[in-house]
Formats: C-alpha cells, sequence, structure tokens
C-alpha cells in the first residue's frame, strides 16, 4: 500500500511523509530524527556532527518517556535507559547526552530513509561518519522541502504520528477492541473503551493530513491544519452526519474514523449535506486502506470499523453509500478539482 500512496506522486513531499507513515517502527526514535531534520532544514549550515544534534534528539524522547513509557520493541535499551534515569533524576544532562551521541543514532541514521525494505529515491540525508566525529549532511531535497507548502504541516504530522505510535504500544487493550473516537468540539483523537478511562492522543487534524498528502479529499487544492492560516481545513463527514440515525442503524458509525476527511473549508461550505459522487467513494476506500497499511492504531480502528478484508470494507462502504443516496435528493462535486494524486 506504501507504493500506491507514491504511485501517481513521487514528489518530495510523498516521500517524506512515506518514511513517517509506513516506514518500519520498531523504536520512535524515527520520529525524533524527522523533528530534527525539519528544524535542521531552516538553519544556514547543512553539515551537522552527531554531537550538535543530540540535545534536539534526546529532548524530544524526554518528553514524550514522561507521558508513555514504551518508546520501543526492544527488551533493554541502554539510551532509553538513561532517558528514564535522566527524568528519575538519577544521571546530570551532560551524561545523558554522552549517552545519546554514542548510543542513540545506532540505527535510526541508517533506517530512517528506509520504506519497504527500500531507500527513498530521493535521500534527505548523506551520513559521514569518517573520522572520529560522526555527522550527517544535508542534500537539496531537504531545502528543497522547506520551499514546499505542505513544510508547515510537517512537524505536527510527525508529533501527531508519534502519538498514535505509541498509545498503542502502551495500551493494554486488545488490538481487536481498539477504537480511536474524535471529540469534534476539540477536534481531537482519543481512545476509550470498557477496560480503560478516555485517552486524548493528538490534534484529529494532524493525525489525519499526512494520509491525504495535505490537499482536500474532494479538490486536491492545498489545506493547512496550522490554526490562522487562510487556508485551514475543516473535518468533514463523508456520508453527512445529518443521515446520522440510518448509517448508525445499519450498524455504522457516522462519526468513525473511516468516515472523516479533510476538506478545504469553502469546499465543505459548498458540500454541506450532500452526497459525493460515486467516483469519490473508491477515493475513501483508498484512502483507509492508507490507514491500515500504516498500522498504529488508526488501522485497527478502520478494520474494527468497516471490515477485516479489503472486500469487505469495499461491500461496507458501498451499503452506506447506497443508503445515503436514498437519503439525498442531489450527489455533489467541487466546483474545483485539481489533479488527484491518490
Amino acid at each position: 500500500m506504501c507504493l500506491n500512496f507514491q504511485e501517481n506522486d513521487p514528489s518530495l513531499e510523498s516521500q517524506w511523509r512515506a518514511i513517517i507513515l509506513f516506514g518500519k517502527n520498531s523504536a520512535t526514535y524515527k520520529f525524533a530524527f524527522g523533528k530534527i531534520l525539519l528544524e535542521l532544514a531552516s538553519k544556514e549550515t547543512n553539515t551537522f556532527s552527531l554531537k550538535e544534534i543530540s540535545p534536539l534528539f534526546v529532548n524530544s524522547i524526554l518528553e514524550h518517556l514522561k507521558k508513555n513509557d514504551k518508546q520501543g520493541n526492544s527488551h533493554s535499551s541502554t539510551f532509553l535507559n538513561a532517558c528514564r534515569k535522566y527524568n528519575n533524576g538519577d544521571i546530570d544532562y551532560d551524561n545523558l547526552l554522552n549517552v545519546t551521541e554514542k548510543y542513540g543514532f545506532v540505527n535510526v541514521v541508517d533506517a530512517f530513509q528506509n520504506v519497504n525494505g527500500g531507500i527513498i529515491a530521493n535521500k534527505f540525508y548523506e551520513k559521514d561518519y569518517n573520522g572520529a566525529n560522526k555527522k550527517i549532511v544535508l542534500r537539496d531535497e531537504l531545502l528543497n522541502l522547506k520551499e514546499s507548502i505542505q513544510f508547515t504541516n510537517f512537524n505536527e504530522e510527525v508529533e501527531a504520528r508519534w502519538n498514535l505510535v505509541e498509545t498503542a504500544w502502551n495500551l493494554k487493550v486488545n488490538p481487536n477492541l481498539l477504537e480511536v473516537k474524535i471529540d469534534e468540539d476539540l477536534q481531537t483523537l482519543f481512545i476509550e473503551s470498557d477496560f480503560m478511562r478516555r485517552k486524548d492522543i493528538s490534534s484529529a487534524k494532524a493525525s489525519l493530513n499526512g494520509y491525504q498528502k495535505g490537499k482536500c479529499f474532494y479538490s486536491f487544492q492545498d489545506i493547512s491544519i496550522n490554526s490562522g492560516d487562510e487556508n485551514l481545513c475543516a473535518i468533514d463527514h463523508f456520508f453527512p452526519h445529518v443521515h446520522k440515525t440510518k448509517i448508525n442503524e445499519s450498524g455504522a458509525n457516522v462519526n468513525g474514523i473511516w468516515n472523516l476527511v479533510l476538506s478545504d473549508k469553502f469546499v465543505n461550505l459548498s458540500k454541506s449535506a450532500k452526497i459525493p459522487e460515486i467516483k469519490y467513494l473508491e477515493r475513501l476506500h483508498t484512502r483507509n486502506e492508507f490507514y491500515i497499511a500504516s498500522k498504529h492504531p488508526l488501522g485497527e480502528t478502520i478494520v474494527n470499523q468497516t471490515g477485516r478484508t479489503s472486500s469487505d470494507r469495499k461491500r461496507f462502504l458501498q451499503k452506506q453509500y447506497d443508503l445515503s443516496v436514498n437519503l439525498s435528493l442531489q450527489k455533489w462535486k467541487p466546483i474545483i478539482e485539481l489533479q488527484p494524486l491518490f
């Protein structure tokens, strides 16, 4: 599915998001390293030693450890144990930085740019480990990425993805019972069940935006997830909220993640409670399959809400579409529609 994510869009933005959403998750170091790269892209130089970037790297890990202790699948980690000791006041910061420089980057520098067993087409950095002073060298691809209109969304997207992964690792809930829900007033995602109290995860917009490549679901215009931006997106129910009673009677939840998309605010106003044309149903299915391919825990939620197999999920969506068409007077499409990227 990651290959499909980039199939019609080999852009740098798509390659970056493929790393964050679909790259291997054996530890959350990837997210801390991604946040470093985004920050370094704004610096005047392009070469940085591991000693220089260690504070940036470890500070993010320290903050996340305070919220969720499990930050990797390994039974033991010298680096994470040092972070825990620092948070508990057992070692000082200089000692922690020495451990970070020595152990924190052991795997992440090599693994970060790998997706589906191969390196992305346009690498964002090279490593220079010749000599005693280990360095990373930023490539023009990362500097060009900074010029993208999407760049301002990336940091929040990385943070949201980090929150989703660590939440799944730290939950003591069977994945088959997992359901991510949305707080429509706060526009945040959360989890709760019969076994646990509510646990907030992250901003809904930041969590969903990467799967749509930072584009309006319907028109493919650029959207923003940053409050105050002129093109700040809206959260839209693909199947209108006014159909809630009938859809819920069919066994589906209209507020489910499977039914939520991000759209341009003016497109959202135009759509209102109308039903999109049938071609957008296939796009919804594709977007949902992106969730499932990325796992932790949006994927499990979509599977639990819509079906165990891709065919089951297609039938589920078609059932809701047929029901909604019977409740609507007209079908809808946006006035503006750019080239679709999925």
